[in-house]
């Protein structure tokens, strides 16, 4: 299952990036807000790279936005493979892509907490983390699905509705036959 997962994460969690980059990019065009260059001073603070005043290289700021992308689809795809899926496990997700977002950009002294900032600002983060978790998320349980239905679900379908007193699946059964 890590194996799939890793593989799978990595392509669900890209392709999150690419579409939540996207709709940055219309979005920009249609309010004017400027590109923002916190992805990479956070990776110079992270690696001991040199930082320097205004405006950060592409690529580096591009290696932070699509590296966190892809390494957090990784989980998303953990999910998935164990049989969280849907969009109840993407807006789970979203909590986590917005916390690993903050722990970095706070720890580093790049950011400030979230409910220090304008409303306008947050409102345009959570959107953006919200697309790229759904988009993530899609990709994730798509490409788990290929594998059946995942543990939890297996274990849910033992006996359905919410039901107490349902032991666990046998190990033998966990990840299907």
């Amino acid at each position: 299952m890590i194996k799939r997962a890793l593989w799978q994460g990595l392509v669900a969690g890209a392709a999150g990036g690419v579409v939540m980059t996207l709709g940055e990019k219309m979005e920009q065009a249609l309010t004017g807000r400027p590109d923002s260059h916190v992805p990479a001073r956070t990776l110079q603070r992270l690696t001991g790279m040199p930082e320097r005043p205004g405006r950060q290289p592409l690529p580096v700021n591009w290696a932070m936005h699509f590296g966190q992308a892809a390494v957090l689809g990784v989980l998303r795809s953990v999910m998935a493979q164990s049989g969280l899926r849907g969009p109840a496990a993407s807006a789970q997700f979203a909590v986590v892509r917005l916390t690993n977002d903050q722990i970095l950009e706070n720890a580093t002294g790049v950011g400030a907490p979230p409910p220090t900032w304008p409303r306008k600002e947050l409102a345009v983060d959570l959107l953006h983390k919200a697309v790229y978790a759904f988009a993530t998320g899609a990709v994730a349980d798509a490409l788990a699905a290929r594998g059946g239905p995942g543990p939890g679900r297996r274990h849910a379908a033992l006996r359905p509705g919410r039901r107490a007193g349902v032991g666990p699946l046998p190990r033998s059964d966990a990840y299907g036959r």
